[in-house]
């Protein structure tokens, strides 16, 4: 899935990074595993699904008008960290692969196919190196996913050197589906990681 091929997208995604990144602030990265088919496969804003893009984030959209479990996690512990303004100031929500991928009309995720993984890592490699050039702070990362998402990124960062260290947050996909009664227990992790009482 690539949604930039799409003029329309490219619009919603200037007008995303316009409105909350247009200064030259370093921020740190914060990585998915890669774009989900209702969500940042629309939209070409990681974690932001298209009605989020609107309601959320203020960018009106002709997009189908679809909601993803992520989506709705991400946007609740940024709404309770204070909002799109205050989380957006310090952090750039990205994945380790920027495009994304379906096998039979389902998501896939870059490491369920280690062929695919293999062939991905060079754009890997350069889209990180890209986000780094563009401001992303090298001390640190976090990654979201602590199983093979957390796995790939640090046998990346032991080859390259891209970051200090890396935190790791469980997955918002996996929250919802497995374990959304408890979803105030981790909204409450996410925002100790992203440090939301000491962002501006």
């Amino acid at each position: 899935m690539n949604p930039y091929r799409d003029g329309c997208v490219r619009g919603y995604v200037r007008a995303f990074l316009n409105k909350y990144f247009s200064d030259n602030l370093p921020r740190t990265l914060v990585f998915g595993i890669n774009p989900g088919r209702f969500g940042a496969g629309l939209t070409g804003v990681t974690f932001t699904d298209p009605v989020a893009l609107f309601e959320r984030c203020g960018i009106a959209n002709d997009l189908p008008q679809v909601s993803e479990l992520s989506s709705h996690f991400i946007y609740k512990f940024i709404e309770e960290c204070g909002g799109p303004q205050k989380v957006y100031h310090g952090h750039f929500l990205t994945a380790v692969s920027p495009l994304g991928f379906t096998r039979e009309g389902i998501n896939l995720n870059y490491y369920d196919d280690p062929v695919l993984a293999r062939r991905l890592t060079p754009f890997i490699v350069s889209s990180i190196e890209r986000q780094i050039a563009l401001g992303g702070r090298t001390d640190r990362a976090i990654v979201l996913g602590v199983g093979e998402n957390l796995k790939f990124l640090r046998k990346l960062n032991e080859a390259h050197g891209f970051f200090g260290t890396i935190s790791a947050l469980e997955h918002p996909s996996w929250i919802m589906v497995y374990r959304r009664n408890q979803r105030a227990k981790y909204l409450a992790k996410y925002q100790e990681a992203f440090g939301c009482s000491d962002t501006p």
